[in-house]
C-alpha cells in the first residue's frame, strides 16, 4: 500500500479524494501525520499555492505527499474568485458569506459561466509533478442544496440540472474537478508502481 501525506486540514477534501484513489493508496491527513500547521496560501496561481503546501509538508515529514489548491473560476468576474476561493469574502474564511459575495457581483449579468478548477502538486522521492482538473458548469442566481461544501449550492455542472449542494458525493464524483485531477495522480502512480515490478 502507498503512503501520502495529504496537505489539507479539510476533512471534506480528505474524505472526497479517498473515496475517488483506490484501496492500494492510504491517504494521512495533516492531523495524522502529526502537523499542526496552517501552511499559507499567499501566491496568485493555483500551481505556486500548491506548491507550496507540498514543499512544506515534505521539508517537515521528508515523506511522499501531495496537495490541491482549487479556485472556481467565474467568466464575468474575470476569472474571480479564482486563487481567492476560500477567503473571497475576506477572514476568516466564511463560505456562506464568499456565495453571498458571488451572487451580489454576478446580480443583473445573464452570463453565468464558471469552472472549477484544482491543480495538484505531487512531490514522490524529492521530485514534483501537476496534475489538473476543470470542470465547467455555471452558477445559479441562489443557493441549492446542503450538501458538499464551499461553493457547492452555487455551481451545477455542465451536463447536470442539480447543483453539487444538491448531488450526492458519488454523483458529484461524476463531475468532480478534483477526481480529474485525483485520476491523473493515481494513474501515474499506477505506471510507476508497475515500472518497479
Amino acid at each position: 500500500m502507498h503512503t501520502l501525506v495529504f496537505a489539507t486540514n479539510n476533512p471534506h477534501k480528505l474524505e472526497e479524494i479517498q473515496a475517488i484513489v483506490p484501496g492500494s493508496i492510504w491517504l494521512i491527513s495533516l492531523k495524522a501525520a502529526g502537523i499542526d500547521i496552517d501552511i499559507p496560501e499567499p501566491h496568485d496561481t493555483l500551481e505556486a499555492n500548491a506548491t507550496e503546501k507540498s514543499s512544506t509538508i515534505f521539508r517537515l515529514t521528508r515523506h511522499d505527499c501531495f496537495s490541491e489548491d482549487t479556485g472556481l473560476e467565474v467568466a464575468a468576474l474575470d476569472g474571480e474568485p479564482g486563487v481567492k476561493s476560500a477567503r473571497y469574502a475576506g477572514e476568516p474564511p466564511d463560505p456562506s458569506k464568499n456565495i453571498e459575495k458571488l451572487l451580489q457581483k454576478l446580480a443583473g449579468k445573464t452570463d453565468r459561466r464558471a469552472r472549477f478548477r484544482t491543480v495538484i502538486s505531487l512531490i514522490l522521492a524529492g521530485k514534483e509533478y501537476f496534475f489538473e482538473g476543470i470542470c465547467p458548469g455555471t452558477i445559479t442566481d441562489a443557493p441549492r442544496g446542503s450538501g458538499g461544501f464551499g461553493y457547492d449550492p452555487v455551481f451545477v455542472p455542465e451536463g447536470a440540472s442539480r447543483s453539487f449542494g444538491e448531488m450526492t458525493m458519488n454523483e458529484k464524483k461524476a463531475f468532480s474537478h478534483r477526481r480529474k485531477a485525483t485520476d491523473q495522480l493515481v494513474a501515474f502512480l499506477q505506471t510507476l508502481a508497475e515500472e518497479a515490478e
